[in-house]
Parts: structure tokens; C-alpha cells; sequence
């Protein structure tokens, strides 16, 4: 009897151990995940979001600031060579997005100009703006370094991310961007 407790005991102590470890796996992936944080922030159209509204869909980021003439058209380049670069059905499930690093000008209504200035309006790009410490918070989970050096110009950065649609970095690519290689990777998720 006592060899049947100790035996029943011991397959109750190894499923138990078992069913503990899926979720230790999902706490993992969800630490990683960007929609962890918990900013808010503003599209385009003056409509308030948080960063895991966009969970579902793959994410391809940069952060530019409109009043830019030198980095930033060329990372809104890089962005539109990568949209066209990914497969219809892969962009369907892909939100483009544009954060602002300069929210005191980048206003919804100045954003929305820009996007509609450069041609990048509706589905699937969406533009963001923040407080500064949230704007700095997402900076340093991409690794974006920025340095404001006057009223409207930054010393930044030039890195495009891709997040799957739990929100985990898969890719990113910096300085001159091969948009065949962030399209792959996005039609890969």
C-alpha cells in the first residue's frame, strides 16, 4: 500500500511539474514582447492607443521626426521600398509604423499632412506621438539613440525594426537599409 502511495504521489508530482512550464515559456515570450508597455499614444487622426491595441498584426517601426531634411525622407524611403516588398497577403497582417521623436511639433495634425505629403496615408501605415518619457521608453527598447539640438532638429539614429504579431523583435536593420531583407523577414512571420 505504502509503494502505490509513493508511486501515485510521484506521477502526481511529474504531470505537476509538467503543466508548471508552459507557462513559465509564455511569461518568457511575453517579457519580450513590445506590448508590455504600457504608454499611451496618439495616431494621426487625434485617436488615442496603447501599444498593445496593435497586437495581431506584424509591425515594421521607425522613429523620424516630420521637420527632418536629412535622415528621416530616406528611412520614409526605406519604409515604402519595404511595403512594396512584402507579400499582399504578409501586408494585410503588417502595420507600418511612424513614431515621432519630436511630439511637442509632431502634432496629429502635422503628422497627418506629412503622411498624406508623402503619399504614405491609410492602411497599412499609422503614425504615433507620445509624452517625451514614453517617446525616450521606446527609443531604448529599439535602441534608437536621439539628441535634440535645437527647437526642431535631432540627432538620431537610423534603425527599422520588425515585431511579430505577439509583439517580439525579429529583425532589425540599421544605416542603409536592404529593403529585400526586412520584407523577407516580415514574410516570413
Amino acid at each position: 500500500m505504502k509503494n502505490i502511495f509513493i508511486l501515485l504521489f510521484s506521477v502526481f508530482f511529474l504531470f505537476s511539474c509538467k503543466e508548471n512550464e508552459a507557462p513559465k515559456n509564455e511569461k518568457k515570450a511575453l517579457n519580450e514582447s513590445i506590448f508590455l508597455l504600457d504608454s499611451k499614444w496618439e495616431n494621426q487622426d487625434a485617436k488615442h492607443l496603447q501599444l498593445r491595441d496593435l497586437k495581431g498584426k506584424n509591425l515594421v517601426m521607425v522613429m523620424i521626426f516630420t521637420s527632418c531634411k536629412t535622415a528621416c525622407p530616406l528611412l520614409v524611403s526605406d519604409m515604402k521600398k519595404i511595403a512594396k516588398k512584402i507579400d499582399a497577403d504578409k501586408l494585410k497582417e503588417t502595420t507600418m509604423v511612424m513614431v515621432s521623436i519630436d511630439p511637442e511639433n509632431d502634432t496629429p495634425e502635422v503628422l497627418k499632412q506629412y503622411a498624406a505629403q508623402n503619399k504614405i496615408s491609410g492602411e497599412p501605415w499609422l503614425f504615433l506621438r507620445s509624452d517625451k518619457e514614453s517617446v525616450r521608453e521606446l527609443a531604448n527598447v529599439l535602441a534608437v539613440k536621439y539628441k535634440k539640438i535645437s527647437p526642431i532638429v535631432f540627432s538620431h539614429s537610423n534603425i527599422i525594426t520588425v515585431f511579430n504579431k505577439e509583439g517580439e523583435m525579429v529583425k532589425q536593420a540599421e544605416g542603409t537599409v536592404n529593403a529585400d531583407e526586412v520584407a523577407q523577414a516580415v514574410n516570413q512571420l
